[in-house]
């Protein structure tokens, strides 16, 4: 692998940013079996590739099997072989690639099949089992990582230094709203040893400069429909494109066409709102979802979007469209309890009731994030 030694000052300024001093490559060779003991993410946008490099890997190794004796002894520690490759997808992927075969390492443009050696996970508890039923395979490949709990990046290290396996990580870093995904994804950030940046073509049909960001909207009646900034972060989905205003579609913009409105509002009007009912004063927060559901035009939501479209700061009309996906009140409220921990169960549960929201859609997004919540029990009264 060819990669480039950065200058003092990047160092610099990446380790002010919480980084370990890491090789980033910036391209391809045939992957090298013969180091060990190295943790590699391979981050970029949704469309960059990631994928794509893991079958790439996946190829390098059935040519690199077909070698000698003197090769496997180079490639070989204890019982494990790093040209045998295992790969781990996310129980969600079955849902966004339901047309491939059940052994597919499958990405957009295609898919490589693995035989025995995939299979599909939903904690760190069952990649430890898997590891340690397979001590042959040397390399593991782990899709979307992030998408696990905190304790991944730990078991992989451990695992890697103490039989000298590589990991490799497809994942992404930053979510739609261009935060660093999660704290699984700053841990493996903190203990992986190499990095492969990959970008792609912005996907705005006028642009095709360089991408860095996954970009959320949903398409209603035609119109692009921006994800607002508390949309629930994980929404289980297919990767084709929906007409559906409650399933997102996802792509890779740049800088300018990266469109994420409510981001102010979130920390000047709603989290505010959601700390005043946590002290028990819960009225202005089902106030303003009231008016979100059934009044939007009259909400401190769109007031706030509206003045920064008028004053110029922001500029793209596509934002005012974010208002009308369904299920605001509802978004808003998962953002508040799930995420920001300042709603209890019983506000929850008197909220959705009071304001007759949407049950099923906020208990399947709920338990997509990890919060799972019967909105059904019985509340207790709140002023």
């Amino acid at each position: 692998m060819q990669h480039s030694e950065l200058s003092a000052e990047t160092l610099s300024f990446m380790k002010s940013l919480g980084f370990p001093r890491l090789k980033v490559h910036h391209a391809y060779n045939h992957f090298d079996f013969t180091e060990g003991g190295r943790r590699i993410l391979v981050i970029g946008p949704m469309g960059s590739g990631k994928t794509e490099f893991s079958a790439r890997v996946w190829r390098d190794a059935r040519i690199a099997r077909q070698k000698s004796s003197v090769v496997a002894e180079q490639t070989t520690s204890g019982q494990a072989d790093r040209r045998i490759v295992y790969f781990i997808r996310s129980a969600m992927d079955k849902l966004r690639f339901p047309d491939y075969p059940s052994d597919a390492l499958a990405y957009r443009g295609g898919y490589e099949r693995c035989g025995e050696n995939i299979c599909y996970i939903t904690s760190s508890f069952e990649l430890e089992q898997v590891i340690h039923d397979h001590p042959e395979a040397g390399t593991w490949i782990v899709d979307e990582a992030s998408f696990y709990d905190e304790r991944t990046a730990y078991v992989v290290k451990e695992a890697s230094l103490r039989n000298n396996l590589v990991f490799i990580f497809p994942t992404l870093v930053l979510n739609f709203r261009r935060d660093i995904f999660n704290r699984t994804t700053q841990f493996l950030l903190e203990n992986c040893t190499d990095i492969f940046p990959l970008t792609a073509y912005c996907e705005h049909p006028d642009c095709i400069e360089d991408s860095f960001y996954t970009y959320r909207y949903y398409h209603i009646d035609g119109e692009e429909c921006p994800a607002l900034y508390f949309d629930p972060l994980i929404i289980i989905g297919g990767d084709t494109m929906k007409n559906d205003p409650r399933q997102p579609n996802y792509c890779t913009r740049c800088d300018e066409h990266h469109y994420l409105p409510g981001k102010e509002y979130t920390y000047l009007v709603l989290k505010p709102l959601g700390e005043s009912a946590t002290r028990g004063d819960i009225a202005p927060l089902r106030r303003e979802l009231e008016l979100i559901k059934s009044d939007i035009g009259q909400s401190r939501l769109h007031q706030h979007l509206e003045s920064r479209f008028l004053h110029g700061e922001s500029p793209e009309p596509v934002n005012l469209n974010s208002l009308k996906v369904p299920c605001i009140a509802e978004k808003a409220l998962i953002f508040l309890f799930a995420e920001q921990n300042l709603i209890s169960e019983d506000q929850m549960r008197l909220l959705v009731e009071q304001l007759d929201l949407d049950r099923e859609y906020m208990q399947q997004t709920l338990r997509d994030n990890g919060r799972p919540l019967d909105l059904d029990q019985y509340t207790l009264p709140f002023k």
